[in-house]
């Protein structure tokens, strides 16, 4: 990740992907000419951008868009697998870019989940077309190299054969398979075994796939390239499937559909979605050693820069980069409030952890003294191996800027735990109040469920809900307790709706404020939130829970 210090850009972050020219093979060199080559020419919403691309005596440097919702491949190893109506969105963008590809006589032949990024918005990108092959314009023409992931090939790949633009189709087919049931349809032992079974192995069709979904798998994986979907006509008669019979291609193209998952980030440089093992690296730049005057001559016109960015400088752009150079004039350090991102350094470089306010089933909260502002903060420090915190800071970074959901500042990780500060709510818990006051007037438990109701609302239709509303988990930012001053915290239990049919199927609850259909372990959604409503209401206005009557008791009607 670099940020661009001058010219039209300044600010602004990219990715870029450096090479050096003396370790790459003879093969190696070809692949990348031809990769800066193909970006710099292709131009589609659904593929990456190149912006820059350039070269020192001993290194090649592509500069391409930064992408901050991470790679397929992330996402699902994360949920498994996808309902049908996500992996429509997802394939009917892929389905664009493979085609816009092979109209410009282009292979891609590296399909896979780590080849797909999405976008801030949760749009798809395709990108690495470091095995790609030109100049394949007619469905006859062929290529012979042996290439790609080998789970992904197709048979006429593998068989050595000759391969043309249909081989990105039945590869098309192992990612749609691998998206719907979070298996490879043809994965051996071994590298061979793969190999024997992508020739020669039946496909096992699950049962639990839609008869569209089955429909369209079994033509795509056909061994014959002349009998597979999109050997003659491409996207065209990917079109004609019934599983695509509900997406408009022309809106999906102008990006008028919503994905069916947006990124939860904040920042530009947010990178939250990307493996921690490269970005707690400190970024490095090291000397190459200069390659032979041949490979020089190779790489002779590998300078690149988008057009769009031969434009005039703005004066604000060379305010900011003053800034970035500290030259002053910027926002000053005391007065800038960062959003959350994760950071794997030490928490105690940046704040001065104090005593404990809180304490969780799998959490502890601290207070927090941030050590350059002298400002007081709330930390709460998550017990990695009994719960897994990333889905709370998804919430949190995605939705904590609403007014009454709790705001996360940064968020720390090392070895064990997990860090969350967030602001400090010096007006403590609803459940405090209720207990100051014996019990609250109608009149001020109706501007109460006011901002509940409100704040509910808002996040059941972001398709968010919490789980665990009760009295602990509603506090006030400031002394007076006003309702305006309430925050909705602990999205421990919280969860964002993904399944086909909208309901949640993992039981989470605190006993007084459970609703009857979790306690059945049935399926339930959002309406579980409205009935803990319910009792938060009753307990506000009586002082006690309305099912229980003693420690030992369960909640019942």
């Amino acid at each position: 990740m670099v940020r661009k210090i001058v010219g039209h850009d300044i600010g602004h972050i990219y990715a870029m992907k450096v090479l050096k020219k003396a370790t790459l093979k003879v093969r190696d060199r070809v692949r990348t000419k031809m990769e800066r080559d193909i970006l710099a020419d292709v131009a589609h919403p659904f593929i990456v951008k190149l912006h820059y691309a350039f070269q020192t005596a001993g290194k090649l440097y592509l500069v391409l868009e930064f992408l901050r919702g991470g790679d397929l491949f992330t996402r699902l190893s994360k949920e498994v697998m996808f309902t049908e109506d996500d992996v429509k969105i997802y394939l009917a963008e892929l389905a664009m870019a493979l085609d816009h590809l092979h109209t410009l006589g282009i292979v891609y032949r590296d399909l896979k989940p780590e080849n797909i990024l999405l976008d801030v918005d949760g749009h798809i990108k395709l990108t690495d077309f470091g095995l790609s092959k030109e100049s394949i314009f007619d469905v006859e023409k062929k290529t012979y190299s042996f290439c790609g992931t080998v789970e992904y090939m197709a048979p006429e790949v593998v068989n050595r054969r000759g391969h043309g633009t249909a081989s990105d189709w039945w590869s098309f087919g192992v990612l749609m398979y691998e998206m719907l049931t979070g298996a490879l349809p043809f994965q051996g032992a071994n590298r061979k075994d793969t190999m024997t079974m992508i020739l020669k192995a039946k496909l096992g069709m699950p049962q639990f796939l839609s008869a569209n979904a089955q429909l369209l798998l079994r033509a795509l994986f056909k061994r014959n390239p002349q009998n597979r979907l999109g050997y003659k006509n491409g996207l065209a008669e990917i079109k004609t499937q019934a599983f695509f019979a509900n997406i408009d291609f022309d809106l999906l193209y102008k990006k008028a559909i919503h994905p069916p998952f947006k990124p939860a980030v904040s920042r530009n440089d947010d990178t939250f979605y990307f493996d921690k093992e490269f970005t707690s690296r400190d970024p490095k730049d090291s000397p190459a050693v200069p390659p032979s005057a041949g490979a020089n001559q190779l790489f002779r016109g590998f300078s690149y820069v988008d057009p769009s960015a031969l434009t005039e400088v703005p004066e604000e752009a060379m305010e900011l980069v003053n800034n970035l150079n500290g030259g002053g004039g910027g926002v000053s350090s005391s007065d800038y409030v960062p959003t959350a991102s994760t950071t794997v350094k030490n928490i105690n470089d940046d704040y001065d952890i104090k005593e404990e306010i809180g304490v969780g089933a799998f959490s502890v909260c601290k207070r927090c003294v941030h050590r350059s502002s002298g400002k007081e903060y709330a930390v709460k420090i998550i017990d990695k191996s009994k719960r897994d915190p990333s889905e709370e800071v998804e919430i949190l970074l995605r939705y904590g800027q609403h007014p009454n959901i709790c705001t996360l500042r940064d968020v720390y990780e090392d070895a064990r735990s997990s860090y969350l500060v967030m602001e400090r709510m010096v007006g403590g818990e609803l459940l405090d109040k209720i207990y100051r006051q014996k019990y609250l007037s109608e009149k001020e438990t109706a501007y109460i469920m006011d901002v509940l109701t409100k704040t509910i609302d808002y996040l059941h239709q972001q398709g968010v809900v919490h789980r665990d509303l009760q009295p602990s988990n509603i506090l006030f930012a400031t002394e007076n307790c006003t309702p305006e001053s309430i925050r909705i915290l602990d999205f421990g239990f919280a969860k964002q709706m993904r399944a086909e049919n909208g309901l949640l199927m993992t039981p989470c609850y605190t006993a007084n404020f459970v609703a009857p259909e979790v306690l059945k372990k049935q399926g339930y959604d959002a309406a579980c939130d409205i009935w803990s409503l319910g009792v938060l209401m009753y307990t506000m206005l009586s002082g006690r829970t309305p099912f229980a009557t003693g420690p030992e008791d369960t909640p019942t009607l």
